[in-house]
């Protein structure tokens, strides 16, 4: 049944939707008005437009966002990849209820170029050959994590990036965004304590896993975290040090 709903998801990909509407600039996709209010306050913090051109985001894309039931990206990726685009979102079924349902749904019937799939997270199930750009934000940390409150396994990073790469096309690209830990600690329980990350284990592990380096940039740096901080901690929530990658799967 997975297989059959995922192959679905191809189709949709791969077929014009006459009824989505024109693609348009990244920069004008972040000012539209169809965006919900609450993800228009972390515009801030996450600099989409900067982000986005970066990336390389462009009309008639395929992109996955992974972990984006919030709708953040998917709401500036659908107008900006347009009708020949498709946006799928991936997000864990331990997060996934009845509201969160019900907005994606409410998001869906105003953007045709949009899905959603949902499986379990220590099970991550996507179309694959199918990405021209994948968006992982504030989120490579949590594969090392594991609660027993929210029904998450321990995981192994390898098995979820290797996923990720038969998701992607060759030459596609990859943004990974996360909040920075200090060096030289022990990731799972850097993660369990803190939901942060050394950068230098997200390099390692993504290129243990086939992809090649493209670049990183500062733009979402925050020289005044002290690293120290619970990510939610009310004094640096939504203003934490963050690092951004770009990474490529081989052609």
């Amino acid at each position: 049944m997975r297989t059959i709903k995922l192959a679905a998801l191809l189709l949709i990909a791969a077929t014009p939707l006459a009824a989505a509407p024109a693609a348009t600039s990244v920069a004008a996709a972040v000012t539209s008005s169809g965006r919900s209010a609450d993800n228009v306050k972390l515009d801030e913090s996450r600099k989409p437009a900067a982000v986005l051109e970066y990336l390389g985001l462009r009309p008639g894309m395929s992109t996955i966002d992974l972990f984006g039931g919030n709708r953040y990206w998917a709401e500036i990726m659908a107008p900006a990849v347009g009708p020949k685009g498709h946006v799928l979102v991936w997000e864990p079924s331990q997060f996934t209820d009845a509201d969160s349902k019900k907005a994606f749904a409410e998001f869906k019937a105003k953007n045709r170029n949009v899905a959603m799939v949902s499986t379990p997270f220590e099970a991550l199930a996507l179309p694959k050959n199918s990405a021209d750009l994948v968006m992982l934000n504030l989120n490579y940390h949590d594969v090392y994590w594991e609660s027993a409150k929210y029904g998450i396994a321990r995981m192994e990073p390898q098995t979820f990036l290797k996923a990720v790469y038969a998701a992607m096309k060759p030459g596609a690209v990859i943004g990974v965004i996360d909040h920075v830990a200090s060096p030289n600690g022990d990731t799972r329980a850097i993660v369990e304590k803190l939901h942060r990350i050394d950068p230098d284990v997200i390099e390692a592990d993504f290129t243990r896993a086939g992809f090649q380096l493209v670049g990183t940039r500062n733009m979402l740096r925050n020289p005044e975290d002290d690293h120290s901080l619970l990510v939610f901690d009310p004094k640096i929530r939504g203003k934490t040090d963050r690092a951004l990658f770009k990474f490529r799967k081989p052609r």
